[in-house]
């Protein structure tokens, strides 16, 4: 995880952080599959469908925290 957050994201906010570590384990958990990075894709395509990801939900806007 420390290697992917200083060479792919360089910085990480820490209201983000568990998108991040749901990211690196969904790819984790998926490195066997034996069609490689397209299957990864694929099934990510697959189980993001229906979803909707707001851009108040995403920045936290309207949290009161």
């Amino acid at each position: 995880m420390k290697r992917t957050i200083k060479g792919t994201y360089v910085h990480v906010e820490p209201f983000h952080l568990f998108r991040y570590l749901d990211e690196q384990t969904f790819r984790f958990n998926e490195r066997q599959d034996e069609k490689g990075d397209q299957g990864r894709f694929l099934n990510a395509v697959k189980t993001a469908t229906g979803r909707r990801l707001t851009w108040k939900k995403l920045t936290g806007e309207g949290d009161k925290r």
